[in-house]
């Protein structure tokens, strides 16, 4: 990711304003003015400071013209707006450079120059460049008859808008950047400090970035595709709002938001009423979009015609499995029992070829027929061989939503390219089932798979685990169950921008979800509150008065529910943290199998010392005092996953090695603990206000329970001694995604233990472009590096050139 190069000449600046005039087009609607890619290339090639002089100039040029042209309020207006975007680029430019002269200490490695910082870097200057851009066109055709002074006013007004607010998130950065440990992307520390950062966050607008500058920050083949579904969020918004205890969706209810399409401001302000107020039930349904007939029809249509796409039902039958360290020696595998008791998984088999086992009597018999679409998967007489390897694939959704059926289209392509069978797992949902229930889930599929591989077309010699966002989150967990538990672990793992810390917290990478319209910082909260077990509470301004008197005892149940949930919740984290740290390995006869799900180890755990009221208020810092007064006995890597405690601080460690930590002491004075002790109250200089939302206050859960840090929830807190049993990890992340610090954060300690990792990180794209992957080349290049790492981890030779 390029972010500064060396600066050009005023020659070089007027023969940039020439190409940028003669490159200028216009988008198939006519309102909106947009450049091409070799303009772009031309802008990335200024740095920072040649940028904002030239901005500076140019906006103080318009300035002049603008003011000279009478009383007039339009004349007023561009004036007025002139001078905000010198203000703002003025203020702007220190700030950027300061977060780009240390973002280099964050890295992975000089080979992959990301992080969090330099995303937020990097999307300033996109906003700054198309501002140079708008005024350079501007000064060129004030004086024309057909310029058009209402739109391109309209347009300068909201990125002027945008700018301000990306000014308010630089100095977050620099906030976080002097308050963080060095070294670290997270926030560590008191939790009311960063419970005020986030309250203080989420009050910023956020409506400027999803009208007219909504994808702004993305490659330009992806614009078009947000804007569609920005209209089909806010058009579908309205029919949830008409229909409150449901909702029936409907092609055609995605396509009624005209006045949506041709108002950018309004179906700006109608997003972020619809992220700041509706709760984690629409998020669900909106998501599942795609999986009704007629979308999931057409995307099947478009897709890679396969032999084999069928669903299995795995019935909930306890298994045996050997152990790698004793083959003689088994474990049990118990179904899943967490929250609803036992329950079948559902699994959905992918095959470019037919292969042998998969035709087979004894497959049949956990087919689940999925109607009409049988007709669709009859057997061809032809049988491949058994190929080597096995996909064990799990999707993403924020852990409450989607299922194979989503994600079929390119897990199609990936099954033609690795020439390999792979299993989809559908685990259950959030909020109907939080954790632990899709780990189970999860666990149980993959032991399963590992079991009967031969039915599934595949000798088992090779076996990858690949997931997206959450998807990437439970691959890592199972591995971490599995190595808990003694089993075969995948042979490497391959996750798409992982979700790897679920805490509550801040990091720079975070800040971006202000803008970003697929992962907006409030969803990812509900999303994660949802997975934790919290109720969904409603909008504290919402009224109360028209519950009546059945609302209002609906709405007293639900909230002593939630507080007997919360107490569960914080029960069995208690359990997962603290439950086997007296206990000690042993290696059990076929005769004596082990059984070690969550919820049956649940339910003969005795009461701890504390009692379940002391544990529901359980803290981070709590469970690190707990850990330090530990016998010096104690293992620690028990056989089952659910008895690893939480890490202490001396476990945790979100540097690299010691060898590394002499580069990041020499870091500028940012770092000081001077800074440090300020907090993060203090963030804005004197006289700089951003603009605040409109909506009121937003009620956002904090996911505080101690369970979300469980490092069965949240990988990256966990201890030493579990990250060195995963085996080798391939992270592909987006530059752009509020994820990312994730990715890097993970990669970095991996990296520190020895353990073998790679973090290649793709620009210009969003969260989830899996799942775009036909949409544009460049999504089509970052699908391609997914399979390229899954390769690697099945020894597969490469694709014919």
């Amino acid at each position: 990711m390029q972010l500064s190069t060396p600066y050009l000449t005023p020659l070089s600046l007027r023969f940039l304003s020439c190409k940028m005039g003669m490159l200028r087009i216009t988008a198939a609607t006519g309102t909106k003015a947009v450049w091409t890619s070799e303009a772009s290339r031309l802008l990335q090639r200024m740095d920072l400071r040649t940028m904002t002089q030239s901005l500076v100039t140019l906006a103080e040029d318009n300035m002049a013209f603008f003011s000279s042209q009478g009383p007039g309020e339009t004349a007023r207006r561009l004036t007025g707006v002139f001078a905000g975007i010198r203000e703002q680029a003025l203020g702007l430019e220190p700030t950027l450079g300061r977060l780009l002269s240390v973002a280099h200490l964050f890295d992975l490695d000089t080979e992959t120059p990301a992080n969090g910082y330099r995303s937020l870097v990097h999307t300033a200057r996109c906003c700054l460049a198309h501002l140079l851009h708008k005024s350079r066109y501007v000064a060129s055709n004030r004086r024309s008859i057909f310029f058009r002074t209402s739109h391109n006013l309209a347009e300068l007004e909201a990125y002027l808008a945008a700018i301000t607010q990306l000014r308010a998130l630089a100095y977050y950065a620099q906030r976080l950047l002097t308050t963080n440990q060095p070294g670290r992307l997270f926030f560590e520390g008191d939790e009311r400090v960063i419970a005020d950062f986030l309250r203080e966050y989420v009050t910023l607008h956020k409506g400027c970035f999803y009208g007219r500058c909504l994808g702004f920050q993305f490659t330009p083949a992806i614009r078009p595709f947000l804007q569609t579904i920005s209209i089909g969020l806010v058009s579908f918004g309205e029919h949830y709002k008409r229909n409150e205890t449901g909702i029936s969706v409907t092609a055609s209810s995605l396509f009624t938001g005209g006045r949506f399409a041709i108002d950018p401001e309004l179906r700006g302000a109608e997003f972020e009423r619809i992220i700041q107020n509706l709760d984690v039930h629409f998020w669900k349904a909106f998501w599942n979009i795609t999986e009704i007939q007629v979308l999931s029809s057409l995307a099947n249509m478009a897709s890679t015609t396969v032999r084999v796409s069928r669903l299995l039902s795995l019935p909930p039958i306890a298994f045996e499995m050997p152990l790698t360290s004793d083959p003689e020696l088994t474990v049990t595998i118990s179904p899943p029992l967490a929250h609803t008791g036992p329950g079948p998984v559902f699994v959905r088999l992918i095959s470019y070829d037919l292969r042998e086992g998969q035709d087979s009597k004894e497959l049949s018999g956990f087919i689940r027929s999925e109607g009409p679409r049988s007709l669709e998967l009859r057997l061809r007489p032809q049988q491949a061989p058994r190929s080597r390897a096995l996909v064990v694939h799990i999707h993403g959704g924020g852990f409450v939503a989607q299922t194979s059926k989503s994600h079929e289209p390119y897990l199609k392509s990936w099954a033609q390219e690795l020439g390999a069978p792979i299993l989809s797992i559908d685990y259950s949902l959030a909020p109907e089932a939080p954790f632990p229930r899709a780990l189970e889930e999860c666990f149980y599929a993959y032991c399963w798979a590992v079991k009967h591989c031969a039915l599934l077309g595949s000798t088992g010699e090779r076996i990858c685990l690949a997931g997206d966002s959450a998807g990437g989150n439970l691959c890592f967990t199972v591995s971490l169950r599995a190595a808990a538990y003694g089993v075969r672990v995948p042979d490497g793992i391959m996750a798409a921008y992982p979700a790897t810390m679920l805490q509550s917290t801040a990091s720079p990478s975070r800040l971006l979800s202000l803008m970003d319209p697929l992962l907006p910082l409030s969803v990812l909260s509900k999303c994660v509150s949802a997975y934790a077990g919290e109720k969904t509470e409603d909008h504290p301004d919402s009224n109360q008065k028209a519950l009546g008197m059945m609302g209002l005892m609906q709405r007293d149940t639900a909230l002593l529910f939630r507080d007997l949930r919360l107490g569960a919740s914080s029960w069995l984290n208690a359990f997962l943290e603290l439950g086997g740290q007296k206990s000690h390995l042993k290696l059990v006869s076929k005769t004596e199998p082990m059984r070690r799900s969550v919820s049956e180890a649940a339910l003969t755990q005795p009461e701890g010392p504390l009692g379940t009221d002391s544990l529901k208020g359980l803290k981070l810092h709590d469970l690190s005092l707990r850990s330090s007064c530990e016998t010096p006995d104690a293992p620690e890597l028990s056989l089952s996953a659910e008895t690893l405690r939480t890490s202490t601080p001396s476990t945790v460690n979100f540097l690299l090695g010691s060898e590394d930590r002499s580069e990041v002491s020499e870091a500028p004075e940012e770092l000081s603990n001077k800074d440090r002790v300020r907090g993060v109250g203090a963030a804005f200089p004197e006289g700089f206000h951003p603009r605040r939302c409109s909506q009121g206050a937003m009620w956002m859960p904090l996911y505080s329970a101690p369970i979300v840090k469980n490092p069965f929830m949240s990988p990256l807190l966990a201890p030493d001694s579990m990250l060195q049993t995963l085996p080798p990890v391939h992270i592909v992340a987006c530059a752009l995604d509020p994820m990312l610090d994730d990715s890097v954060m993970f990669a970095r300690r991996l990296r520190g233990l020895g353990q073998p990792v790679t973090l290649r990180v793709v620009e210009d794209l969003p969260h989830g472009f899996l799942s775009l992957a036909a949409l544009c080349q460049e999504t089509r290049q970052a699908a391609a590096l997914c399979v390229e790492r899954i390769r690697l981890v099945l020894n597969l030779p490469g694709p014919p050139v």
